[in-house]
C-alpha cells in the first residue's frame, strides 16, 4: 500500500524555535550595543545642534533624524517624543565638587578650576546646552534647573548668609557661564587664549567673594 503521509523536509526541525529566537553568533551582543550607542550618540548630537539652531518649538523629529542620518522612527523608538528627546539631550552632570573639604580661602579657585576642566574634558553637552540656553526658553529653563539642582546645594554649604544663597549662585553663574559663553561658544580670541591658570587667577577672586564675603 502506498504511503499517504504528507511529505516532510528532512532539513527542517518543526519543533525548533524561530530563527529570530535562535542563539546569536558570538560577538553579536558586542556589535549590537555598539551600534545602539552610536545611533543614540548621533541622535543626541543632532538634537543639540537642531535645538540650538531652531529652538525647541521649531525643531522637529524629522529634521533631527535627517541630520543624524537615520529614520525618524528610530528617534521615536529610543526617546518616545520630542519632549523625551530634549530631556535626554540636555541631561548634564556637572559633578560639582564638595567644597566642605576645601580650605575656606581656596573655594573660589577650586570651583572655577572644576568648571574649566569639566568644560574642556571632551563632553560636548555643556557647550551644546549653552548654545541652546541662549537661543530658546526651554534651554534657558533647563540651564536654570541644572544650577538649582546641582550647584545651589554646593553653595549652600559655604555661604555665610543662607538667605542670600540664591543671589550668590546667580552672581557666580554670571562669572562662570559668562566666561564659558565667550570662550566656548563665541570663541572670542582673548578668552580662548587664556590658560587654565590665567582663567583661575582672574575669575577666582570674584567667585571667592561671592561665595564667602559677608556683605558686598
Amino acid at each position: 500500500m502506498a504511503d499517504r503521509r504528507p511529505p516532510t523536509t528532512p532539513d527542517v526541525d518543526l519543533d525548533a524555535p524561530p530563527v529570530a529566537a535562535a542563539a546569536p553568533h558570538a560577538g553579536d551582543h558586542a556589535r549590537r550595543p555598539r551600534r545602539s550607542e552610536a545611533t543614540r550618540a548621533a541622535i543626541l548630537a543632532a538634537a543639540r545642534d537642531r535645538f540650538a539652531a531652531d529652538g525647541y518649538e521649531r525643531a522637529t523629529i524629522r529634521a533631527i533624524a535627517r541630520d543624524a542620518g537615520i529614520d525618524p522612527s528610530m528617534v521615536m523608538r529610543y526617546y518616545g517624543n520630542k519632549e523625551g528627546l530634549f530631556a535626554a539631550a540636555s541631561e548634564i552632570d556637572v559633578r560639582a565638587p564638595d567644597l566642605t573639604q576645601v580650605p575656606p580661602g581656596e573655594v573660589g579657585a577650586r570651583l572655577v578650576r572644576h568648571f574649566i576642566e569639566r568644560w574642556e574634558e571632551g563632553d560636548e553637552t555643556l557647550t551644546a546646552m549653552m548654545r541652546v540656553g541662549v537661543t530658546n526658553t526651554a534651554g534657558a529653563e533647563r540651564m536654570r534647573g541644572i544650577f538649582a539642582e546641582q550647584i545651589r546645594p554646593v553653595l549652600d554649604t559655604v555661604c555665610p548668609v543662607p538667605e542670600e544663597a540664591a543671589t550668590r549662585a546667580a552672581l557666580i553663574a554670571s562669572q562662570i557661564l559668562g566666561m564659558a559663553l565667550c570662550r566656548y561658544v563665541l570663541h572670542m580670541p582673548p578668552a580662548v587664549a587664556l590658560t587654565h591658570d590665567e582663567l583661575v587667577a582672574w575669575l577666582a577672586p570674584t567667585v571667592q567673594r561671592y561665595l564667602t564675603a559677608e556683605r558686598p
